[in-house]
């Protein structure tokens, strides 16, 4: 197969054999990509392993033979971020979504629009829990999997006042029951109706978001979750706020 020109991001490098990388990009034709690059010992290769860090934006040819590509060439298209703290770990879980959700060579030009808006986003320190619910939302749409959030699943337009589940298969359920339990993983319909409309929620209606959005999202993960909800798991919280003096 003749060489291809692409544009992409890459989205994880790990060791292959002795000298050679295994990296998974997001290329904007193809979609993701596992691509072999040979031979990066030396100083010589010392451009093409900086080109082939996570979150660059990097023009690449590669050869593409079954499910593992070939990577002739690469070069970085601009700086990748250079992230630290909650937003270094932000990054991580977006990669590690689009490497456990994506399908390899399919080609998805929406979710490659997606990707440039998030690592734009934590480039320029936007506000990490609004930033990552609506790449949650778009990465969903993208792969089919989305669930509307202006109109339920029996087709009836959302209630602001009310309280919905995110059923994966059926879609928003309204909740019937005002137990605590429940109500914990169901946003309000102001909140889901702030998500589809890509205005910034409430506070409060961020954190019903984020529940009901990992319980989506873990539904279509299987049962391994994620290192990075791992990793978010030990992290201290920040104390409550006392009662007013």
């Amino acid at each position: 197969m003749q060489p291809d020109d692409l544009t992409a991001f890459v989205l994880h490098t790990r060791p292959w054999r002795e000298t050679s990388l295994l990296v998974e990009v997001l290329s904007d034709r193809h979609g993701r990509m596992g691509l072999i690059a040979r031979g990066l010992q030396g100083s010589k290769r010392h451009v093409l392993r900086a080109a082939l860090q996570p979150l660059q934006h990097i023009r690449l040819v590669v050869q593409l033979r079954g499910e593992l590509g070939r990577l002739v060439s690469a070069e970085a298209l601009d700086a990748a971020p250079r992230l630290q703290g909650e937003a270094m770990l932000a990054a991580f879980y977006v990669n590690e979504l689009m490497l456990r959700l994506v399908p390899r060579q399919d080609p998805l030009p929406d979710l490659y629009v997606g990707y440039a808006k998030v690592r734009a986003r934590l480039a320029h320190g936007a506000a990490l829990a609004w930033t990552l619910r609506r790449f949650e939302r778009d990465l969903l749409d993208a792969l089919g999997f989305g669930v509307g959030l202006d109109i339920d699943g029996d087709g009836e337009p959302i209630d602001p006042a009310a309280r919905y589940r995110l059923d994966p298969e059926h879609g928003a359920r309204r909740l019937l029951s005002e137990r605590a339990g429940e109500r914990q993983c169901a946003p309000t319909g102001q909140a889901l109706l702030a998500l589809a409309h890509d205005t910034l929620p409430a506070p409060s209606d961020l954190a019903d978001l984020r529940r009901a959005m990992r319980l989506l999202l873990a539904h279509h993960l299987g049962p391994r979750g994620l290192k990075s909800w791992e990793m978010l798991a030990t992290l201290p919280r920040p104390p409550r706020p006392g009662p007013p003096p």
